[in-house]
C-alpha cells in the first residue's frame, strides 16, 4: 500500500491520479487542472519545461549518481559556484543534501558544532519563531512551532533549549535580552511563514535580528527553501538581510527531482576548517549533489536569470493584488499578498469544507489548509490562468 503524506489513510479521499502534466496543467484521465499550488511551491517553470528536461537527460547519458565522499564531479561543483556567484555576501560554502528538512538539520548541526569547535560547547539554545515550520524530521520539527504537524513531540517533551517568539520586535528584544549568551543560533523562515499559516511579518524584523546576531556572536540562519528563488517577490530573502547560513531546496531543481543545499558563510565554514579531524563536519547523505539534480538545478537557475522570473513574480503579484483588492466576506479573516503568493484566511477551517472539489470542477487543482486556501502558482502562468485561480478561490464564498 502507497502511504500518503499529511493524511489519515483510514478517512483519506481517494488521491487524483496525474496520468501527465506539461506547462501550468495537471492532467488527469478526467481533464486537465491547473497546479495552482506548483507541487508545493517547487514547480516554478511549470510542468516538462524542455530545457530542463534536456539537462536531465543529457547528465543520465553520462551518469546519473556517484557518491560524493572521495568522488566529485563537474555538475556538484558548477553548481556550488554558481550558488555562490548569485547569494550574497560570503555565502559560499555549500553543503549538498536531498530535501529542505534535511538542509535545516545540517545548518542547525553547523550552528551547533559551530560553537563547539570554537570552545563554546554551552551556546546550545536556539531562538525560533512561533508558527514557524521548517520539516518534518526531529531537530527540524523542534525549531518547528506547528503542533497540526508536530505533536509527535508531545511525546518526548519540548526542547527546553529551543525558545519561540512572534515576530515582534519587542518579542525579538526581550529573547536576546534573556538568552542572548546562550543561543548558537536563530533561524526563520524570512518574511514568509508557509505551513504555519502563509503568515507575512515586516523586513525590519529581519534586519533587527541581524543586528541583534552580531552583537551577541550568534549565528543567523534563514530557511529559505519554501521562500528562495523569487516566492516573496526579492530573488532571496537573504539578498535584503544577509544571514549567515542559508538553506534552499523545493524551486532550487525546479521541482524536477529533490534535492537541497546549506550554504554557510566564511566565518560559519573557518570554524570547521582545521586540521583536528574531530572539527569536521561529519555529514553525508547518500544522494548529495546527485549529478542529476546538479544538472537541473544548474539549467533552472539559467532560466530564471535568462527569463527574467522577478518580472514574471511581480507580474503575478500585480494580478493578484488587483483581482483581490475588492473582495471581502464577514468569514474571511485576511486576504494576504506578496511576490508569488496570495492567500485567503477564514476564521473558521470548516468554512473551506468542499473547496477542493469546488476547485477541480473549475479546473483549478489546490490544496487548502488549516484556516488558509492559498495560490502559489508557477511563474509561468498567463494572466488569464492566475485570474481564474484567483476568481476560483473568492467565487467559492459565494456558494457558501
Amino acid at each position: 500500500m502507497l502511504w500518503y503524506p499529511y493524511a489519515q489513510m483510514k478517512t483519506m479521499a481517494p488521491p487524483i491520479e496525474v496520468v501527465d502534466a506539461r506547462g501550468v496543467y495537471l492532467y488527469t484521465r478526467d481533464g486537465a487542472m491547473i497546479d495552482s499550488i506548483s507541487s508545493w511551491w517547487s514547480a516554478i517553470h511549470g510542468y516538462k519545461h524542455p530545457e530542463l528536461t534536456q539537462a536531465i537527460i543529457e547528465q543520465a547519458e553520462r551518469f546519473s549518481h556517484v557518491m560524493l565522499g572521495g568522488l566529485t564531479h563537474e555538475p556538484a561543483q558548477r553548481l556550488a559556484a554558481k550558488l555562490a556567484e548569485i547569494l550574497p555576501g560570503d555565502l559560499d560554502y555549500c553543503f549538498f543534501s536531498d530535501s529542505g528538512s534535511v538542509a535545516v538539520e545540517i545548518a542547525l548541526k553547523m550552528a551547533l558544532q559551530y560553537n563547539v569547535n570554537r570552545g563554546q560547547s554551552g551556546r546550545v539554545g536556539i531562538l525560533a519563531l512561533k508558527n514557524g515550520y521548517h520539516g518534518d524530521t526531529f531537530k527540524a520539527m523542534e525549531v518547528g512551532d506547528d503542533s497540526d504537524y508536530h505533536f509527535i513531540l508531545s511525546a518526548l517533551g519540548k526542547r527546553a533549549d529551543v525558545y519561540h517568539i512572534p515576530t515582534t520586535l519587542d518579542a525579538l528584544e526581550a529573547a536576546f535580552a534573556r538568552h542572548g549568551e546562550e543561543l548558537s543560533c536563530m533561524i526563520v523562515e524570512p518574511l514568509l511563514q508557509g505551513a504555519g499559516g502563509m503568515l507575512m511579518y515586516d523586513l525590519t524584523f529581519l534586519q533587527r535580528a541581524r543586528e541583534l546576531c552580531d552583537e551577541y556572536d550568534v549565528l543567523l540562519i534563514f530557511d529559505e527553501v519554501a521562500t528562495g528563488f523569487g516566492r516573496t517577490g526579492a530573488r532571496f530573502v537573504a539578498d535584503l538581510v544577509t544571514p549567515d547560513i542559508i538553506a534552499l531546496g523545493k524551486a532550487l531543481t525546479g521541482g524536477y527531482i529533490g534535492h537541497a543545499a546549506t550554504v554557510a558563510s566564511k566565518k560559519a565554514f573557518d570554524a570547521f576548517y582545521d586540521d583536528a579531524p574531530d572539527r569536521a563536519l561529519m555529514h553525508g547523505p547518500t544522494f548529495m549533489a546527485n549529478p542529476l539534480a546538479c544538472a537541473v538545478a544548474l539549467k533552472s537557475i539559467e532560466v530564471f536569470e535568462r527569463d527574467d522570473y522577478l518580472a514574471k513574480i511581480k507580474r503575478i503579484e500585480t494580478i493578484a493584488r488587483r483581482e483581490l483588492a475588492d473582495f471581502n466576506d464577514p468569514r474571511v479573516r485576511e486576504v494576504r499578498v506578496r511576490g508569488g503568493v496570495a492567500c485567503l484566511e477564514v476564521y473558521e477551517p470548516d468554512v473551506l469544507k468542499g473547496y477542493p472539489e469546488f476547485a477541480r470542477k473549475r479546473g483549478v487543482f489546490s490544496r487548502p489548509f488549516k484556516n488558509i486556501v492559498y495560490t502559489t502558482p508557477p511563474y509561468i502562468i498567463e494572466e488569464e490562468e492566475l485570474i481564474r485561480v484567483l476568481r476560483t478561490m473568492t467565487e467559492f464564498f459565494a456558494t457558501r
